[in-house]
């Protein structure tokens, strides 16, 4: 049997490009002592694997060249030499980039294909949704009232984040976007207070005007003018959770900070940076809590679906680019 796996050829230097990578067929592995192995169906592209591409020091390691890339899966076992888990259990685990992975065991976790779509197990129900969870609730200490902005608001993350301070009781929920129809989904679909599109002038202006009395929490995706638009907006005590900053992931030359940090003393601000694997504990406070709000429609998510694993290069490109609505699936 043959299996297809994406390799690192070479570190890109700014925009991945696709020379950087190959499609390589490799025979399907069989499970050692204690692993299982997993016919997936749907793999995850996200922003953050745009860092492990790199060779400079990170929270994760880098990619190794040559070898298989890592990232989100969800499949069937099809084989396994492991207790506790049969063949024809469906898993989430983390050797994506490839149609079959051999797993540890006892980094496989279950998951019910009746109870929820296994896509929604790599995002709404799985790390996106307790990002979005853990960075607002935790990391941005928001409580009911705040005022909350959100960079890339129609993406995976960011369309949580804002669902979750609105079913929360937040004063007012703002979201910034890259065209005019994801601006109408965040109003629309999502219910957000205010929207607009950061390409149709200064963010700094544009969130003025939906935010004229200022925000509480900004949760940022973005970094860049995004960052320096809500310091300023920033009310006394307002806390900014800082999650990734897709803007300066494919510079080559270090981006500039923000120039009004000194903002921070007169309003008592706070940034902090998340990890969300610094926040598993939450996990099953956010399934009791958040998963009945799925199941009932009270919050939404879209998904944009790229088939077939020869197309996951391009669909992880997409990400980057900001082609995706909600969150960014290959399903082989």
């Amino acid at each position: 049997m043959i299996n297809h796996e994406w390799h690192l050829l070479s570190r890109p230097v700014g925009w991945p490009k696709p020379e950087d990578f190959a499609l390589v067929e490799t025979e399907v592995p069989q499970p050692r002592e204690g692993q299982v192995l997993v016919r997936n169906e749907y793999l995850s592209v996200d922003p953050y694997m745009r860092g492990r591409m790199s060779a400079a020091k990170s929270y994760a390691a880098p990619y190794e060249l040559g070898k298989a890339m890592q990232g989100g899966a969800v499949g069937e076992v099809v084989a396994s030499n492991a207790e506790g888990i049969a063949v024809g259990d469906h898993v989430l685990h983390f050797g994506g980039w490839r149609e079959y992975a051999a797993v540890d065991a006892r980094h496989a976790v279950a998951v019910d294909p009746e109870a929820a779509p296994l896509s929604t197990y790599l995002g709404v129900l799985g790390m996106t949704g307790l990002t979005a969870y853990a960075g607002l609730l935790r990391t941005a200490s928001f409580k009911e009232g705040d005022t909350v902005f959100v960079s890339g608001a129609a993406g995976a993350v960011g369309s949580q984040v804002g669902q979750l301070a609105r079913l929360k009781g937040a004063a007012r929920v703002i979201g910034s976007a890259g065209s005019d129809e994801k601006v109408k989904l965040l109003l629309e679909e999502y219910g957000f207070d205010a929207a607009f599109n950061y390409r149709n002038g200064p963010v700094s202006e544009q969130l003025r005007a939906a935010a004229p009395d200022g925000i509480d929490v900004y949760f940022d995706n973005v970094g860049g003018d995004h960052l320096e638009a809500a310091i300023g907006s920033l009310n006394q005590g307002g806390r900014i959770a800082v999650c990734g900053m897709i803007s300066v992931y494919n510079n080559t030359e270090p981006a500039p900070g923000p120039r009004n940090l000194a903002r921070l003393i007169q309003t008592r601000g706070r940034i902090e940076g998340f990890l969300v694997g610094d926040h598993y504990d939450l996990q099953p406070q956010f399934v009791r809590e958040v998963g009945p709000w799925v199941r009932d429609g009270r919050l939404k998510y879209r998904e944009t679906v790229v088939e077939g694993i020869e197309n996951t290069l391009e669909a992880f490109l997409g990400v980057l680019r900001g082609d995706n609505i909600g969150k960014m699936i290959v399903k082989l």
